[in-house]
């Protein structure tokens, strides 16, 4: 049931916890009808145990957005501790905002809490990367960040 207290615009971010596997299952298929790939999100969802220990991991973060109690967007990222220096950066793996609950400030606001869950963990930078037909989020990251360019690999674990 909605909560009537909030309005029409309103949501709040939470991070999720081992205890918000459902939400992170609304979360991903979230991602999934943002992406237009419900398959890659839905069609082999790991378990119950898997995600509980996924949600535990101390490096992974799950952010949803929440409005009238129902997951309208989200933000997973990994914390990936440095060699050179006692320090870490965060990378920003997914993002989506469902469709009819764009330009909201959702986005941002997931960002946003992102950074000072990062600033807490003593990370100096969050990155992430942008598809380069993805306007929409090319703009959203350019008002927050500088833009790196470089190319991206992705190395096959059975040959070439």
């Amino acid at each position: 049931m909605a909560d009537p207290s909030l309005k029409a615009n309103s949501f709040n971010i939470r991070q999720l916890t081992p205890k918000d596997v459902a939400l992170m299952e609304a979360m991903m298929t979230t991602f999934g009808e943002a992406f237009e790939e419900a398959d890659t999100y839905t069609a082999a969802r790991p378990g119950a145990e898997y995600m509980e220990r996924l949600l535990s991991n101390q490096h992974f973060i799950a952010l949803a957005a929440l409005k009238h109690g129902n997951v309208v967007g989200g933000l997973t990222a990994y914390e990936l501790e440095k060699f050179e220096q006692e320090r870490s950066e965060i990378y920003i793996y997914d993002l989506a905002v469902a469709a009819d609950q764009r330009r909201q400030g959702i986005a941002t606001a997931l960002i946003e809490q992102l950074k000072t869950i990062a600033a807490g963990r003593g990370s100096y930078v969050i990155f992430v990367q942008a598809d380069l037909g993805d306007a929409p989020a090319i703009s959203l990251y350019s008002g927050l960040g500088t833009c790196a360019k470089v190319l991206h690999f992705d190395i096959n674990i059975a040959g070439p």
